[in-house]
């Protein structure tokens, strides 16, 4: 564990653990054995992070967030206020299912927002929005604005979380940023 971490003191951590430079860890949550926790990660009230989860840098978990075993954030992800991960398909309490957990990814730039639901096994892209309440079923796109449940893709979002409208030629403006995107073949990226 690095030096320069705020760790309330109702936290628990238990070691090992890995938890970068700058952390904070704010009250009641939990860090379990053999977790990774990158550089300038703020951990809200009441936040479980299970054996083996790996968070990037710049991660931000708002209050009443479990991460369970099997959840890789990169870096500058942003998890809302109550949302949930699951880990196993078919869940039963008289099954032990603890070597069959599912992975799942949420990759750079992404937010999740309150009580939302990601169901195990599905990979969320770079700077992808997923609107409160809305429950992962599948892979959602880098840079797709989606809601409802099961969420449905209703746009695209710049790496400012700004909506995108695209004109005739693909080509959109965050009006943030300034940052300018490109939409071809159902995909988006920045151009440089």
């Amino acid at each position: 564990m690095e030096e320069e971490v705020f760790i309330h003191e109702t936290a628990v951590i238990d070691e090992p653990c890995t938890i970068g430079s700058g952390s904070k860890i704010w009250h009641f949550s939990h860090i379990m054995p053999d977790s990774v926790l990158g550089d300038n990660c703020n951990l809200g009230q009441n936040v479980v992070v299970s054996s083996k989860v790996i968070l990037g840098n710049n991660v931000k978990v708002q209050n009443n967030v479990s991460i369970y075993t099997g959840v890789i954030c990169e870096d500058d992800v942003f998890l809302g206020p109550s949302m949930v991960f699951t880990n196993i398909i078919n869940p039963r309490s008289a099954v032990v299912r603890r070597d069959k957990y599912v992975s799942t990814l949420i990759k750079r730039g992404a937010s999740i927002g309150a009580n939302a639901t990601v169901i195990c096994g599905n990979t969320i892209g770079e700077f992808a929005l997923i609107g409160a309440g809305s429950v992962i079923t599948r892979d959602i796109a880098p840079y797709s604005l989606v809601v409802g449940n099961p969420a449905k893709q209703i746009g695209w979002v710049s790496e400012y979380g700004n909506r995108l409208e695209f004109d005739e030629s693909g080509k959109a403006t965050c009006d943030e940023s300034g940052q300018e995107y490109l939409l071809e073949n159902n995909s988006v990226r920045r151009l440089s």
